[in-house]
């Protein structure tokens, strides 16, 4: 039940991070660096979530035009993690189009996934989706709910936020990720088979 641990760890920074954007805009190369170190992983986990082992690669195509544009951003550290989801979204799209493919869903081993005890919550399921397999298992989700969990675990946005990437309402957004939450949670516990869950699967790496 713990609100403390931190399914949406990217909020804790967003005080430092909105400080390295606004020395990034003044023409401070380290700034951005701080920047991109507080941003990428969450992104990344994103773009996996859309585009898998080429997240890499949408990343660093989305890099370019965010430092190309940072001049034109105006707002906070959240407000910056969520014109960064934008951009990469944009990306990953168009991307996806090129491909001519739709984010692929995998059928995951039973037991390839470390997770929570039968009991699984949705912050249990909030916690384990930030490993790689459990990445992987959000993708099987419908994209709507793809999109609006990992927008809001593993980005962080709120929900205001997370819906104005998507170009939809927040109740819309909302749903979506409480019905993908919902689904995750109850295939995190039918896929568990002990008590005894791992304790750092909320750890980034």
């Amino acid at each position: 039940m713990g609100q403390g641990t931190e399914p949406r760890r990217g909020q804790a920074y967003d005080g430092e991070l909105g400080a390295a954007v606004a020395r990034a805009q003044q023409g401070d190369e380290a700034a951005f660096a701080a920047a991109y170190r507080l941003v990428q992983p969450g992104l990344l986990g994103y773009l996996r979530g859309l585009v898998g082992d080429d997240a890499e690669d949408v990343a660093s195509d989305a890099w370019l035009e965010i430092a190309r544009d940072l001049g034109r951003f105006r707002g906070d550290g959240a407000g910056f993690r969520g014109w960064t989801a934008t951009i990469a979204r944009h990306r990953a799209l168009d991307h996806l189009r090129r491909q001519r493919v739709r984010p692929r869903s995998s059928a995951l081993e039973q037991d390839v996934l470390e997770l929570p005890g039968p009991q699984s919550t949705h912050d249990q399921a909030l916690e384990a989706i930030s490993t790689e397999h459990a990445l992987e298992l959000v993708r099987g989700l419908p994209r709507d709910q793809a999109e609006a969990v990992l927008l809001r675990v593993v980005v962080g946005l709120d929900g205001p936020a997370a819906a104005r990437v998507l170009g939809k309402r927040p109740g819309a957004v909302r749903t979506a990720a409480y019905r993908g939450l919902k689904r995750l949670a109850g295939q995190l516990g039918a896929e568990s088979v002990t008590d005894e869950g791992p304790r750092t699967l909320g750890e980034s790496t």
